[in-house]
């Protein structure tokens, strides 16, 4: 396989896919960062005290991902890209045109944002099928880096862009009147995207030939992924630090209106993707120059507690308004750069030490444990009105030190040089 050579043309599939991750996620939070104006465009259509509430335009995402990741995966590996990837896309054009035309009624977008639920494991656990199939071995890692970075810009975009489309100030006469032209902007950007898709990706190089690798069956390698001490630690840290940053995530509005900010600005969200894009570029880096994970999983993790703690309690660490919300957006910012930054890391460790696993399933697993809790986060901290919402913050403080207690008990990776 490493005798092929890859055509310059494998940039372009990258690009092409980036582009359709990108627009997968956005439509994944074009409502979280506009949550109170969206109560106010559809208002009597729904209780806010309901479980089915502007909240669950987010949470849709997670739950559909705990059941369809698996499939999704599944399909990917056996019928490849084109098909695999290429279903999510047809997924995603057909109900980002529902979502647009359904744009003033809040039962059609829910429905709409569940069809984009079920698009999304399709496209976004396809990361390392293309990067195989594409690119050799000594650049794999940057295509799978680029991709993900496409996820966290099309959250930013949800984040910043949003609520200067849908009008976030409350004074304003023009406030959440915008919800139909933002959804038409991305419904546009995203069938453009579908598009892209079809008429750049194709399956592999035409000269190569992918082999089969000497590894487990998916079966197999889920049951050596489930019984590994290593593993089942570093799932345990997804399953709290991804959790968290999924439930922050959809509920930055509503953590911003509980910090007393009036405006649904999106700068909370913001910033803390780029915190994450940062840390993902640098902490990665550093990790494969010293050949060191475990060392930097602590760092990161130990990062991940002031992060919290500046959401957490921002209000009690500053009297000033315009201070609780600079202490917010640090914390936020110092949260999605240790957080986000500990995601590409864990992969790389958690594929290192449960080879010869397929490293879709160790990747999946994480990912589907992020998702399992980030759901069950979001519905505590939006139940009843957001009643318990300040009372799960601290409860992420709390889980964030517990997670740094457990990543000292994980050891080095076997492949890196001088392990433990």
């Amino acid at each position: 396989m490493e005798n092929v050579t890859y055509p310059k043309y494998r940039f372009v599939v990258l690009a092409a896919y980036s582009f359709i991750t990108a627009t997968v996620e956005i439509q994944w939070l074009t409502h979280a960062s506009v949550a109170r104006p969206a109560e106010v465009f559809y208002a009597g259509q729904f209780s806010k005290a309901s479980f089915f509430n502007i909240d669950f335009i987010a949470m849709v995402y997670m739950l559909a991902f705990l059941v369809i990741s698996f499939p999704a995966s599944y399909i990917i590996d056996k019928y490849g890209i084109k098909k695999g990837v290429g279903a999510g896309a047809v997924l995603l054009g057909a109900f980002s045109l529902l979502k647009a035309i359904s744009a003033n009624n809040f039962t059609g977008v829910l429905i709409a944002q569940a069809g984009l639920a079920i698009a999304q494991p399709f496209i976004i656990n396809a990361v390392t099928a293309v990067s195989v199939r594409w690119f050799p071995l000594n650049e794999r890692a940057m295509a799978a880096g680029l991709a993900v970075l496409a996820q966290f810009i099309g959250i930013i975009i949800a984040m910043l862009i949003t609520p200067l489309i849908v009008g976030s100030d409350p004074s304003a006469t023009e406030y959440g009147s915008g919800f139909g032209k933002m959804l038409w902007i991305y419904c546009m950007v995203s069938l453009l995207s579908v598009v892209a898709f079809f008429v750049f990706v194709k399956e592999k190089p035409s000269n190569a030939d992918i082999e089969a690798e000497n590894r487990q069956t998916f079966l197999g390698g889920l049951r050596m992924v489930l019984s590994h001490r290593d593993m089942i630690i570093t799932l345990f840290l997804f399953l709290i630090g991804l959790g968290i940053f999924n439930a922050v995530s959809s509920m930055t509005d509503s953590i911003a209106e509980k910090l007393g900010v009036k405006d649904s600005d999106g700068y909370l969200g913001g910033v803390m993707l780029i915190g994450g894009i940062v840390g993902a570029v640098i902490i990665p880096v550093l990790s494969d120059y010293y050949k060191k994970r475990k060392l930097f999983l602590v760092i990161c993790l130990a990062g991940m507690i002031p992060g919290i703690a500046g959401l957490s309690y921002a209000s009690e660490l500053a009297a000033n308004p315009a201070h609780i919300y600079a202490i917010a957006l640090i914390g936020s910012f110092v949260l999605g750069f240790f957080v986000m930054s500990a995601g590409p890391i864990g992969f790389q460790y958690a594929a290192e030490v449960t080879s010869p696993a397929p490293e879709s399933v160790s990747q999946g697993i994480l990912l589907w444990v992020g998702q399992l809790t980030g759901m069950i986060f979001v519905f505590a901290m939006s139940y009843r009105s957001n009643h318990f919402l300040g009372l799960t913050m601290n409860v992420f403080f709390a889980l964030s030190i517990l997670t740094f207690i457990m990543v000292l008990f994980v050891k080095e990776s076997p492949l890196m040089p001088g392990k433990k």
